[in-house]
């Protein structure tokens, strides 16, 4: 019996499926549309689509959704990327500079240009005439009582220093933009670690040595009053926007390059200093230090 009911529903599957088509092409040559014969069809059996059907998201509010998401991503993300590109272009070095940098990038020295220099040209107090045929040489020149004029010689110390910088404090912020700070092998971090130390400390507690380019335009100002440019470098010698000041006591620098591009000039206003000088890496097989 079971056999028999399956065989009548196929043939009743078959009769409607056959009467369907008949009907199916009766409409269509009348231009009644699958669309519409769909559409019908729903009316007939009372449907009706929910407002958040996958179709009615294809048909455009997809579109809505994704342009609204963008507007909303758009003004989150702006703030953000506006503060990203400024980061970068107010950046002027990805890799910091430093020694290690620095030395692994500069170029290889000709040694030629220091070939045969055993010491340094002594020479006392002299016109720019007289001091024209070592200008510009590859020897270091060592000039005595040149800078005994000089109101620097007299005014510039430790204390003046500190009072014309805590007189200008904005200047002190200037070492974290512009301008350098060398603690070398001191413990001090910033200038102000420097002008907060005690007078005890700073008259032989323990041997410190610092520099620091005064690059602040009102700090430098005040400083080059005290000071002109040595009165026998040529007319051409050219004056570098930052200078540099170096004190400390019974301390200096490691051995180090000074990547300068131009005649370099130092003035010893107090105490003294030894510098030792010493052939770049590739050279030092030509020539020694002294």
């Amino acid at each position: 019996m079971a056999r028999l009911s399956n065989v009548r529903v196929k043939l009743c599957d078959q009769i409607l499926l056959h009467k369907l088509h008949v009907l199916n092409n009766a409409v269509s040559q009348k231009g009644v549309t699958e669309r519409e014969m769909e559409e019908a069809f729903k009316q007939s059996i009372g449907y009706r689509p929910s407002r958040l059907s996958w179709t009615q998201w294809n048909d455009g509010t997809l579109s809505i959704l994704y342009s609204v998401i963008f507007v909303i991503a758009l003004f989150v993300l702006t703030p953000f990327l506006a503060s990203f590109i400024e980061v970068i272009l107010g950046t002027r070095c990805i890799v910091p500079n430093n020694y290690l940098v620095w030395e692994a990038t500069r170029p290889l020295s000709d040694c030629d240009f220091c070939r045969g220099v055993q010491g340094p040209i002594i020479l006392s107090n002299l016109s720019r005439e007289e001091f024209k045929p070592y200008a510009y040489s590859s020897r270091p020149i060592i000039i005595k009582n040149a800078i005994s004029h000089w109101p620097a010689a007299r005014l510039l110390n430790f204390t003046f220093l500190k009072d014309l910088y805590y007189k200008h404090p904005s200047a002190l912020n200037s070492f974290h933009e512009d301008c350098q700070f060398l603690h070398f092998k001191s413990n001090f971090q910033t200038l102000k670690d420097v002008f907060r130390m005690s007078e005890d400390f700073r008259s032989g507690h323990k041997p410190w040595y610092v520099g620091w380019s005064n690059c602040n335009p009102v700090i430098l100002a005040e400083l080059r009053k005290l000071y002109p440019k040595p009165h026998f470098l040529p007319e051409d010698a050219e004056m570098p926007n930052t200078d540099f000041v170096f004190l400390g006591y019974e301390q200096g620098a490691v051995m180090h390059i000074d990547y300068i591009p131009r005649l370099m000039w130092q003035a010893q206003l107090r105490g003294n200093k030894s510098w030792i000088l010493a052939p770049t890496p590739e050279c030092d097989v030509r020539m020694s230090q002294f």
